[in-house]
């Protein structure tokens, strides 16, 4: 492998990183997200500090002969660690719970880390190897338990991971079921890649030489790895927040209806809220909520309670459950006191009868689900229909 072979993963995990820096600032207390956020910028420092240009110019840069191998191996082990680490916060559970076994393997991990670095320092490695490192030096004193420790905890943390996520696939469904096997297809090649190593440092142990594994078919196999778990992170979270979004547009749109209505007795020349093309969808939704028990308050005094029970006995009547014959009836009475509003603006300073009735509205819709079930029985009801031609000549 090139070095564009290493770089080209690294740049995606930088974007990926830089795209959830926003939410990171705002919700940094968040575990996950802090999770994900070190998984991306490890995973990118893997693959950037492994491309032999790149340990080429640290070797160069610090003066040292084999320099970046310890640190590669050093963020190979940060990152087995971060990935454990991720999958325990996006599990979930107990919080104490996920924050002691997160902190357990975290501790376990930087013992690896330490004893990385002391095997290196009290180690000889003085001949420059870019991409056979592991096999040249895997019968030298230090170096080799050096070498021996980062596969082991490397293998170790994909074991986990594919035992882990293999039994929580087996819990759950949909796109996080699917996420789950593409990490589990992931770590699979990660194994491959622990393999290969393995074979062709023990070889070398055994005065073999199988140092082909170890420097053309392990590298592909590690980025392939990588980058298959990565999807497999990322799959569920953004299917999670394209179906959010999803189902936030799709109130804002099935509000329609009901917030036309009330906008009929808006008085003329009162200034709306102008929003732009970037709002965000549950701000859109926010603010025709607001609007609609903006126009429940106008209409107050022109409900009148008889069309809402008799919508709402013949709703039951028709075999409409509870909650759809109270939407039916709440929709009767809104479009009969449009009617009536529209008809005779007198009508709007009526008693207190009445402004009970448009409180018993508010306390009904309370929320986006009752307003869209009102919306949708305003649209589509027959009784809705039946409502505003009763209303209609009580208008004039």
């Amino acid at each position: 492998m090139k070095g564009p072979d290493y770089y080209i993963p690294a740049a995606a995990m930088a974007i990926s990183l830089v795209c959830k820096l926003p939410a990171l600032r705002t919700n940094w207390r968040d575990p996950l997200l802090r999770s994900v956020c070190v998984l991306l910028l490890l995973a990118g420092s893997v693959f950037t500090f492994a491309a032999p240009p790149t340990i080429e110019a640290v070797n160069r840069w610090t003066g040292i002969p084999n320099f970046s191998a310890p640190l590669v191996y050093c963020l190979m082990t940060a990152f087995s660690a971060s990935c454990l680490v991720l999958v325990f916060n996006w599990r979930g559970g107990p919080a104490e719970e996920i924050r002691a076994t997160s902190l357990r393997w975290i501790a376990g991990y930087s013992v690896v880390v330490a004893a990385i670095v002391v095997l290196f320092a009290i180690g000889s490695a003085p001949v420059e190897r870019l991409r056979d490192f592991d096999t040249y030096y895997a019968n030298t004193p230090y170096i080799r338990l050096m070498i021996a420790s980062y596969l082991l905890a490397h293998n170790v943390a994909v074991m986990m991971m594919v035992s882990m996520c293999w039994r929580w696939s087996l819990q759950v469904c949909g796109w996080l079921r699917a996420g789950l096997l593409i990490i589990v297809s992931g770590y699979a090649i990660s194994l491959a890649y622990d393999a290969a190593k393995m074979s062709a440092v023990a070889a070398r142990w055994f005065d073999r030489d199988l140092d082909f594994l170890s420097t053309f078919v392990a590298p592909p196999l590690a980025s392939a790895g990588a980058l298959v778990s990565s999807v497999g992170f990322v799959l569920p979270l953004v299917y999670q927040r394209v179906s959010d979004s999803w189902r936030t547009w799709s109130t804002y749109r099935h509000l329609g209806a009901l917030w036309h209505e009330v906008q009929r007795t808006a008085p003329s020349g009162t200034p709306g809220v102008r929003m732009s093309w970037w709002s965000p969808a549950a701000i859109r939704v926010i603010q025709r909520e607001s609007d609609i028990h903006d126009g429940f308050l106008r209409l107050g005094p022109c409900f009148d309670r008889r069309h809402r029970d008799t919508a709402y006995e013949r709703a039951l009547a028709a075999g409409a459950d509870e909650e759809t014959a109270r939407a039916v009836a709440d929709a009767a009475m809104v479009a009969a006191a449009v009617l009536v509003c529209a008809s005779d603006p007198e009508a709007a300073s009526g008693g207190e009868e009445e402004e009970a009735d448009g409180n018993r509205v508010l306390v009904t819709a309370d929320g986006p689900r009752d307003l869209v079930r009102i919306s949708h029985a305003l649209r589509h009801s027959p009784l809705v229909a039946a409502a505003r031609r009763q209303a209609a000549p009580a208008g004039g």
